[in-house]
């Protein structure tokens, strides 16, 4: 078989579609009064996302389908969501990466308020980022046209807690927060690390202080949940471990 042989047969496997069923948890609180099981099947490629399965279900089989998505590409955070047990966005899940000889579940995340269908309540999880202040505080202004400066180094302290999104993969994975209403989750406390770590901010004891609370850091149980959910690769598990150091030193 020639090379150019092996590359057509290569691209037509690529091109072939294929039917994926999923299982969706669906839940209308103006019919349901508890979620249910509902599947549908899906003609899909294998560089397909569960988003494109979702928008096909939405646009050609069910239009009630509900669920949240804004850029498609990772960055808003708005379509995160369980995908058989796992925390992902649906904009990052591929197909390939999953058994399709198996229904694909797909249900929202956890341990925030229902409202319908994929769509959860956020408030609760905005709020807790809202307490911990994750907003820079300094006690002095640079001078006029210039900036704050900062080290690369300083900078590399706190680089990975600014990749988050607030897409809640990570604070809906912790099992102390489905059964803790009252814990800031991991989300927040990454937040609070971004800024607790910047040399450019004066109010960082305000936050330790914050999270030292009985449902700050000292309620995580270190499952590792919240750092495998992550969609940016932050290691949540390691930040927040830093936090209590910070906590236990009184300064960062």
């Amino acid at each position: 078989m020639t090379t150019a042989t092996l590359e057509t047969t290569s691209t037509d496997a690529a091109l072939q579609s294929f039917t994926v069923t999923f299982l969706i948890r669906r839940f209308d609180p103006e019919v349901d009064s508890e979620p249910r099981w509902q599947d549908f099947d899906v003609e899909m490629y294998a560089t397909d996302r569960v988003l494109d399965a979702l928008h096909k279900i939405k646009w050609e089989q069910d239009g009630s389908l509900t669920f949240r998505r804004s850029c498609a590409h990772g960055i808003c955070g708005s379509d995160a969501m369980r995908i058989n047990g796992r925390n992902r966005l649906a904009c990052k899940t591929l197909i390939k990466d999953l058994d399709i000889t198996k229904p694909i579940y797909v249900e929202a995340i956890k341990g925030l308020p229902l409202e319908k269908d994929l769509v959860v309540d956020m408030e609760p999880f905005f709020a807790s980022y809202r307490e911990v202040q994750p907003f820079l505080q300094a006690s002095t202004t640079p001078e006029p046209g210039k900036e704050r400066i900062q080290d690369v180094a300083a900078r590399e302290r706190f680089d990975d807690t600014t990749k988050c999104i607030l897409c809640a993969a990570c604070t809906s994975s912790c099992p102390v927060f489905w059964t803790d209403g009252q814990y800031f989750g991991p989300a927040a406390i990454v937040n609070a690390h971004r800024f607790i770590f910047d040399s450019r901010d004066d109010e960082a004891k305000v936050r330790l202080d914050i999270l030292n609370d009985k449902e700050g850091v000292w309620r995580c149980r270190t499952t590792f949940n919240c750092t495998d959910a992550c969609p940016r690769g932050i290691e949540v598990t390691k930040a927040i471990a830093e936090v209590k150091q910070a906590i236990l030193r009184g300064k960062p």
